[in-house]
């Protein structure tokens, strides 16, 4: 059969067309790349399915990156990424608790945030929404966390006792006559639960800010390199006998036998978080939410909850970021608020939200963190100055001496630094 100039010239741009097409189909149909992401696994299962269909609507959002999230016990999750970190084997993006933030990225194990994920975004967070160290931002968070005081309207109006308020908290002689008064009224064997028998990190974060609200702190801030006067001052002393006299005097349980004593009416005062679902129904509006008391320097409290990074051993940072940007967006902070009763950590997605945006019913909390949150100290000594501090606030709560126990805390700390040859800090 005789074949035409034309036919072969159509046979080979045919045959063109076809390898062409061969070459971009595996191109067009490859499987996206995976990031693996590890998130510690707390109690609050509302949280994490809110994670989880984060997560999904990531991957269902585009073609080219794919989460997978692992969960790890919170209990050994620190010690879980520090083996992984020697082992080489870290994930591509972690969950992580904001104070931890600079330790991991002195350590190596996180790269900056800046220049990777959209400043816009990292800028619209309040300030405790971000991990920072040494001038640089390492993490980034969709909610904050707000310890308060809690009581029922109802056992204070009964006991004329003042509601404080956002503008006019307790003072420390007023905290200390509404505490003796519910104790003599005979209703409350311990008026006040602070949560006592909680370990770990409670202790820095919910005791840290009253140790600054005396004046004290857990180490000078204006270098990081000395705990010396500052958490075994004067003022930290007056905190630590404060903070003693509390269990001394019958104020609160030393070791109460669970956590459950405001929501079963046994304690007047609850010290901790709001948690809407864990109140009773017919409370209603007679659930009082306010600030912790001013002990002569303003109301703190602490600041800073999880946040995500990127690890250095990442080998796709534009996919990493791509997520956390997708996180930060205001749609998703707010689905993480409403889903888990957290407070927005930006004022966009705090808008999108039935109760923390502008004359919602919890809008008290955001105004609350934004105006009286503290970082919990920023610097990669922060996991020594959090378990010392534990320690001396438990033998002080047990009824050692205080003077002791803080000059105790102040060598371990300074000792640790020295040894870590200061973490690169300046004088």
């Amino acid at each position: 059969m005789k074949v035409t100039k034309h036919a072969q010239q159509f046979s080979i741009r045919m045959t063109t067309l076809s390898s062409a097409m061969a070459l971009a189909a595996p191109m067009a149909m490859a499987a996206p790349q995976t990031l693996e992401l590890w998130r510690h696994e707390t109690g609050n299962i509302a949280e994490i399915e809110v994670s989880k269909a984060a997560v999904e609507r990531f991957n269902r959002s585009q073609e080219r990156w794919r989460v997978e999230m692992s969960m790890i016990p919170e209990g050994s999750y620190t010690e879980t990424v520090t083996s992984a970190a020697v082992a080489g084997d870290l994930p591509c993006l972690l969950y992580i608790d904001q104070p931890v933030a600079p330790n991991f990225a002195w350590a190596g194990f996180l790269q900056p945030l800046d220049g990777l994920v959209d400043q816009a975004a990292l800028d619209g967070l309040i300030d405790t929404a971000k991990g920072t160290y040494d001038g640089r931002i390492y993490s980034a968070g969709q909610y904050e966390v707000a310890l308060s005081l809690l009581s029922r309207r109802s056992v204070l109006e009964e006991h004329d006792i003042r509601i404080a308020t956002l503008d006019e908290p307790w003072s420390k002689a007023e905290f200390l006559d509404a505490l003796e008064t519910l104790k003599a009224s005979g209703d409350f064997l311990y008026p006040l639960d602070l949560q006592a028998g909680w370990s770990g990190e409670w202790y820095s974060y919910a005791f840290g800010p009253w140790l600054s609200s005396f004046g004290g702190d857990q180490i000078d801030r204006s270098n990081y390199l000395y705990a010396e006067g500052v958490l075994n001052g004067e003022e930290a002393v007056a905190w630590g006998d404060f903070f003693q006299s509390l269990f001394e005097e019958g104020y609160v349980d030393r070791n109460p036998s669970d956590d459950r004593g405001f929501v079963q009416g046994r304690v007047a005062v609850n010290y901790g978080f709001l948690e809407p679902s864990a109140y009773p129904d017919e409370w209603g509006d007679d659930l009082v939410v306010m600030p912790v008391p001013d002990f002569g320097h303003g109301s703190v409290i602490g600041g800073g909850s999880w946040h995500t990074g990127i690890t250095t051993a990442c080998q796709s940072p534009e996919g990493a970021a791509e997520f956390i940007e997708f996180q930060l967006q205001p749609e998703e902070i707010a689905a993480m608020s409403e889903g888990a009763g957290m407070i927005p950590a930006s004022e966009a997605g705090a808008a999108l939200t039935e109760h923390y945006r502008e004359g919602g019913q919890w809008r008290f909390f955001y105004d609350y963190s934004e105006a009286r949150a503290q970082l919990r100290p920023e610097t990669p000594a922060y996991p020594i100055i959090s378990s010392v501090f534990e320690r001396a606030a438990r033998d002080i709560r047990d009824g050692g001496d205080v003077q002791a126990a803080l000059d105790e805390a102040v060598d371990a700390i300074e000792r640790n630094i020295a040894d870590n040859h200061g973490y690169g800090m300046d004088e």
